[in-house]
Formats: C-alpha cells, sequence, structure tokens
C-alpha cells in the first residue's frame, strides 16, 4: 500500500484538494486498496475546520465530495507512516522539514514536481483563483499518479 500525505500551511484549501483529487483519480483508476490519501497542515492555525467553502465548491464542480474532512497539523511521526509528503509550495517543504527534523529517506516533494512545470501550487488563499488551483493539483495528481503507476511500486517515486 502507497502512503501519501499533501501538506500545505491550513489543510483548508490546497492540500485537501489534492487529498480529494487524487483519491478521485485512485478510485477511477481501479487503484483504492493500493493507496491511502490524506492531508495535512504545518500550521495549527485550523486545525478541527472544515475545508474552505470556495475549495469545496470547486471540488464538487467536478463531482467529489470532501465532506466530513478537518484539518489537522503535521506531526514528525508522520514522516514514518507515510512513503510521500508532498507539499503545495516552497515554504510548506521548508516546515514539513523542520516539523519532520529533515527528509532522509527522500520523501519530501513539492507537487509540480511531477509536472513539466515545476514551482508552487497556486495559493487561492490570497488570491482568491481557486480555478488555477484546482489546474495546478489536477496537474500535479495526475502526473504524480502517473509516475508511480510506472514505477508499480513506491519507495522512492520521483528521481531528482
Amino acid at each position: 500500500m502507497t502512503r501519501i500525505l499533501f501538506v500545505c500551511h491550513g489543510n483548508i484549501c490546497r492540500s485537501p484538494m489534492a487529498e480529494f483529487v487524487m483519491k478521485d483519480l485512485v478510485k477511477k483508476a481501479g487503484l483504492e486498496s493500493q493507496f491511502h490519501i490524506e492531508s495535512a497542515a504545518t500550521s495549527a492555525e485550523e486545525i478541527g475546520n472544515p475545508v474552505y467553502p470556495p475549495a469545496r465548491r470547486k471540488l464538487a464542480e467536478h463531482g467529489i465530495d470532501c465532506i466530513g474532512k478537518t484539518a489537522r497539523q503535521l506531526m514528525n511521526a508522520d514522516s514514518n507512516q507515510y512513503d510521500l509528503l508532498i507539499g503545495m509550495d516552497r515554504a510548506n517543504l521548508r516546515n514539513m522539514h523542520r516539523i519532520c527534523g529533515g527528509d532522509f529517506d527522500d520523501k519530501m516533494y513539492l507537487l509540480m514536481e511531477f509536472t513539466e512545470y515545476p514551482g508552487d501550487v497556486a495559493d487561492p488563499w490570497y488570491t482568491g483563483d481557486f480555478e488555477t488551483t484546482w489546474r495546478d493539483v489536477l496537474e500535479g495528481c495526475t502526473g504524480l499518479l502517473k509516475r508511480l503507476i510506472q514505477q508499480q511500486k513506491i519507495g522512492r517515486a520521483h528521481n531528482k
């Protein structure tokens, strides 16, 4: 089983979008039994809060339900419990390294590394542009799943 944790600052916009988009892609590929997918925050600001309404609406536009998801914070133990920890931007990645004490198992990446346009996932909290975030997340998750299927196993999911 491949265990993936998507991470952003508050766990109410980008990382839950990635969590539920990836779950949807995995389900459509008939691979649900091979994956465990969740999301978390690097901050404690939104702990316990549901997915931000505009993010919920954007997922719902594409037939994806995220009911019941509430924000939780990344913990040091997560680095041992997941095969991949996927951050949405460079600040997330720095905080992931800090919280987890580094990336000694080479399992922390940015989502957009799995696309032709590496960089940060657009943050709709500041821009209000959930469509661009949707496109980034969909492209990143599609690329990640394609990479994992090609490798037919987890471990090292990305060649740096």
